[in-house]
């Protein structure tokens, strides 16, 4: 019996399923390789954002020195204190308050028109340090809202500041009651004599990270409770602001 030349033998049906199995395995290994390295590319790219976010320092507020109708300027310090007087003025009081604090209310309340006539009369400039650490008494970071407030209207008219102030602490909301909204807010303002510019400002809490870096560095001069009131770099007794205005002008 003679056999045809040159005849292809069948293939192993095995080897055949066998080699589909391989390939079908280095595939999804090869498909859960690349989505393993995606997810590393997208964690390693979510970190990165968190830290570029975290270290971003956030605006600075500005406030034009041109004197205003009753030449009243206003500037930030260093210590990110928003002062208002007359060039000229001699003498520094500088009032560390949170918008929160139930005393800073009651210091407002007792003192506002001895600093707004001293400050009109040209005798002081007031350094109003506005610091949030009474977020937690709020809920909803009252604290740090209303100071970002307080940049955004000093920044756009000073000389009107001391009448916001003076609003906002008249209308200051009981510690753990929710404190009040950006709306309420921007309505205090506008009846501060401020107009709708300032709401974007409010609402996006523009200067929330700077008020962050301030409160912290009051913390890290020894500040521990508020209001905490210096009369030309020495700090002072609240109660004793009158008296230290007068010696500081008899100097």
């Amino acid at each position: 019996m003679s056999k045809k030349p040159g005849g292809r033998k069948n293939p192993n049906p095995l080897a055949k399923v066998q080699r589909a199995d391989r390939n079908r395995n280095l595939a999804i290994q090869l498909g859960v390789a690349a989505v393993i390295i995606g997810l590393i590319a997208a964690i390693g790219i979510g970190i990165a954002l968190k830290k570029k976010e975290k270290d971003d320092p956030g605006p600075t507020p500005a406030i034009a020195t041109a004197p205003a109708a009753n030449g009243i300027t206003g500037s930030i310090t260093d210590n990110g204190s928003i002062r208002i007087g007359k060039p000229d003025a001699k003498t520094t009081v500088r009032v560390v308050a949170d918008l929160q604090c139930p005393a800073c209310q009651s210091f407002e309340a007792q003192y506002k028109d001895v600093l707004e006539k001293n400050v009109a009369d040209g005798k002081i400039a007031v350094e109003y340090n506005i610091i949030s650490f009474l977020d937690k008494a709020s809920g909803t970071q009252y604290s740090t809202r209303a100071a970002n407030a307080s940049y955004c209207v000093a920044e756009t008219d000073p000389s009107k500041y001391q009448a916001w102030l003076g609003a906002m602490f008249a209308q200051q909301p009981l510690e753990g009651a929710g404190g009040l909204s950006n709306d309420k807010i921007i309505a205090i303002s506008k009846q501060a004599g401020y107009g709708d510019e300032i709401a974007s400002c409010v609402n996006d809490q523009k200067y929330s990270k700077y008020i962050k870096r301030m409160t912290d560095q009051a913390f890290s001069e020894g500040i521990q409770s508020t209001p905490t009131v210096f009369v030309n770099g020495k700090q002072i007794q609240p109660t004793q602001l009158e008296q230290a205005i007068a010696g500081a002008a008899g100097q």
